[in-house]
């Protein structure tokens, strides 16, 4: 199995970037479909975006245009670049592992291997 562990998160102002990092240890990320998830306080945990083992990439509306997924298979890592960050965009960041490889899963049920989290906070 994978052990997956997120960094990068941290305080950031309305219309600022941060990138998130999620390194992968155990087994190599090709052998899955990765994925973000967020969770504010008081909500459900919800799909951001993710890539498959291929490299196709599906974001949901909230943060298309914005955030950006990218896998670095020699550092057995995924990335979030979040870029015009909204107060709205505050939670805890989840990477995530799905066996479900030849697609993006949205459902975090079809997630298997997660992250403990990382928190961003957007100001305004």
């Amino acid at each position: 199995q994978v052990q997956l562990v997120e960094s990068g998160g941290g305080l950031v102002q309305d219309g600022g970037s941060l990138r998130l990092s999620c390194a992968a240890s155990g087994r190599t990320i090709s052998s899955y479909a990765m994925g973000w998830f967020r969770q504010a306080p008081g909500k459900e945990r919800e799909f951001v975006g993710g890539s498959s083992w291929s490299g196709d990439t599906y974001y949901a509306n909230s943060v298309k245009g914005r955030f950006t997924i990218s896998r670095d298979s020699a550092k057995n890592s995924v990335y979030l670049q979040m870029n015009s960050c909204k107060p709205e965009d505050t939670a805890t960041y989840y990477c995530a592992a799905s066996g479900l490889r030849l697609a993006v899963p949205q459902s975090r049920y079809e997630y298997a291997f997660w992250g403990q989290g990382t928190q961003v906070t957007v100001s305004s």
